[in-house]
């Protein structure tokens, strides 16, 4: 049986290659390219074509005209499958497409295909299926905030010398809330059954415990940059780090958990990971202090009347003196 459904999909991919052969050539579709994403997803789960996945990222670092195509092929290729397989090589070639650090990436928004409610043919992989719409879930939210992020053009006119705005701490703090709710998400995506271990699986899982400790690695900097910023900061600001700050501490614990999970699952780069740096009980009252201490500085000032406020009350006072003494 399981060598009639090995037959069966390497007919499928073949089938494929044949019609993506005598695809025409245009702006929006290049045989070359559709051969290559056919391949690097593949049915066969027990290995991953890693040279046809280097030629999609070497196209498109090439130039960006590549992008459009490789997405077409892409999307064609998830939303008429109903393997995992197939899913999953989509998933991580798309996640290596995100790391080639090409400015078009960002404007790709909303991925063109989902996957949320992916369903594999199979009714007994289940567990399969929700790593799938898991893995999907973050890409989708990565690629819509990678797009909010974008510099839009025409913020300066062009050949001034105007240099671009540093970003306030408002906005830093903001950055640090989303990259929070992406790590959320990142560590929603896991094998929750140990028959998952299989080749497939556990290289997701080395792109995927990778990109978790890029973005804690750009928490805890951000986190580093802020605090410095603290002292200069208003209420508004302090009060939204100090929630930040309590998140991270709460992550490092989950986080800690998560590596140990994957280590014990046999993901290669969860050995490698580095140590998980956790918040300062300090950090977190020292910040706790100023936000208390701003706050009754404000309840201070509120008591306190403003010029404006001293000018109503001394007319008013003139006023009554008057009446007391017969002026009309």
């Amino acid at each position: 049986m399981r060598m009639l459904k090995r037959a069966s999909d390497a007919l499928k991919d073949a089938s494929s290659l044949f019609i993506a052969n005598w695809t025409p050539r245009s702006a929006y579709r290049n045989p070359d390219i559709e051969a290559c994403v056919i391949k690097a997803t593949s049915h066969n789960g027990s290995r991953i074509d890693y040279n046809s996945a280097q030629r999609i990222f070497a196209w498109i670092r090439v130039s960006s005209h590549y992008i459009h195509p490789v997405l077409s092929a892409l999307s064609t290729r998830m939303e008429r499958t109903h393997n995992w397989t197939v899913a999953l090589k989509g998933l991580m070639l798309l996640h290596g497409i995100f790391s080639c650090k090409v400015p078009a990436i960002q404007r790709i928004g909303q991925l063109p295909f989902d996957l949320s409610n992916f369903k594999d043919r199979n009714p007994n992989l289940c567990h399969h299926e929700a790593f799938i719409r898991a893995y999907y879930t973050y890409l989708n939210k990565k690629s819509s905030l990678m797009f909010q992020q974008e510099p839009k053009t025409g913020s300066l006119r062009k050949g001034s010398k105007e240099k671009p705005r540093q970003p306030s701490t408002m906005q830093d703090l903001v950055m640090l809330e989303n990259l929070q709710g992406l790590l959320d998400t990142l560590l929603d995506i896991k094998p929750l059954k140990e028959k998952m271990a299989n080749v497939l699986v556990l290289e997701a899982m080395d792109c995927i415990v990778i990109e978790i400790f890029d973005i804690y690695s750009r928490i805890c900097n951000g986190i580093a940059a802020v605090l410095v910023r603290l002292y200069a900061v208003g209420k508004d600001e302090a009060v939204k780090a100090f929630s930040i700050l309590q998140k991270a501490a709460a992550q490092a614990e989950v986080l800690s958990r998560y590596i140990e999970f994957c280590r014990d699952f046999g993901v290669t780069k969860a050995s490698e990971s580095p140590k998980i740096v956790h918040i300062r009980k300090e950090d977190i009252q020292a910040l706790k202090n100023i936000i208390d201490k701003v706050s009754n500085q404000q309840k201070i000032e509120e008591l306190i009347p403003r010029e404006e406020d001293k000018a109503m009350i001394l007319q008013e006072d003139i006023k009554e003196t008057d009446l007391m003494n017969g002026v009309t």
